[in-house]
């Protein structure tokens, strides 16, 4: 059995899959099974995996006939999984030489431990060409001093990302709590909150993965996608519930649920006149519905009594609440 199983879900990524896969057949720990999943790619993504496994067969591949995201696409690489451990590395990204050994170094010397944060270092257009850099110029997450968390503890700390969600995890944790694929875009993170909550310890180590980051991700994109995060969060609710979480966790993902509201009203009036008239229509649905879910007795916490945070008894005066508050915050050039 390897010890680490990597996911590896690909779309059109030819471009910059070799740097990937180069990086995992250099990885210090030799005994890793790393899964492919091809999710429908339209260019030369297939053809290059296949002479990658050809080479290597420690690297496996699944080829998907329609796309479903990446969610939909890690999920059927987990099912295949063998290793006593799991991490995702995203086709465009790589990883240091010794990331992977890191991180099992400190599962084996901790036995308490369910999962292992990565050191995250964002590259903004790295080249696509030549031998993987071993420190490129970036800037590194500013993860907070910490030898080990409790499972809620970081938890709480993930509801902002003073955590970061890229680290591996025991594989049974990760099979209790596979991705969440009901949305194309940000239902990934209901994957990393339970796995934290769930956890006994959370760690960190100094092994790297390198994120590549693109003008053209979803995050930096003026798209309806952005209403994603409210039927995610949704989702996460849900998860919470049924897994009898205590009445502290779901009041407090309940006021993120707000917050993330009030952070969407923001998109939809700074780049509303960006969107087609469907999709405004369709945001402002979405922004209503949630509006109406949310339980008003668990927000209590002091940010959403501000004005522009609080959630108002009536559609009408949420929505003027929101415009005058972030009119303005766009004269004094805070809306960013």
């Amino acid at each position: 059995m390897p010890k680490v199983t990597v996911l590896v879900a690909v779309y059109n990524a030819e471009q910059f899959l070799p740097e990937c896969l180069d990086s995992l057949l250099a990885q210090t720990l030799e005994d890793i099974q790393v899964v492919c999943i091809d999710d429908a790619s339209t260019d030369g993504s297939l053809q290059l995996l296949q002479r990658y496994s050809a080479r290597d067969p420690r690297i496996e591949i699944i080829p998907l006939a329609e796309n479903h995201g990446q969610a939909y696409a890690r999920n059927q690489g987990l099912k295949r999984a063998r290793g006593e451990y799991v991490c995702f590395l995203d086709s465009d990204d790589w990883f240091s030489p010794d990331a992977l050994q890191l991180a099992v170094d400190m599962f084996e010397a901790n036995p308490a431990t369910d999962a292992v944060l990565f050191q995250v270092e964002s590259v903004t257009d790295a080249p696509a060409v030549g031998p993987v850099a071993a420190s490129p110029a970036g800037s590194r997450y500013p993860l907070p001093p910490f030898d080990a968390l409790t499972g809620e503890q970081a938890f709480r700390l993930s509801l902002d990302w003073q955590i970061h969600g890229v680290y591996m995890i025991r594989t049974s944790l990760h099979l209790r709590f596979p991705y969440d694929d009901t949305c194309r875009s940000y239902s990934d993170d209901n994957t990393t909150r339970p796995h934290y909550l769930y956890s006994r310890e959370v760690r960190q180590c100094q092994g790297v993965y390198y994120y590549r980051q693109h003008p053209s991700s979803t995050s930096h994109v003026v798209s309806v996608r952005q209403f994603d995060r409210l039927r995610a969060n949704e989702s996460m609710k849900k998860t919470l519930l049924a897994e009898h979480a205590s009445p502290d966790i779901i009041r407090q993902w309940e006021n993120t649920r707000m917050l993330v509201l009030v952070d969407c009203y923001m998109f939809y009036h700074v780049h509303g006149r960006e969107l087609s008239a469907a999709d405004r229509r369709y945001g402002l649905s979405e922004m209503r519905r949630v509006w109406g879910s949310l339980d008003r007795s668990l927000l209590t916490s002091p940010q959403v009594r501000k004005f522009g945070y609080r959630p108002m008894p009536r559609w009408w005066m949420f929505r003027l609440q929101e415009w005058a508050y972030f009119t303005l915050r766009g004269i004094m050039g805070l809306n960013k």
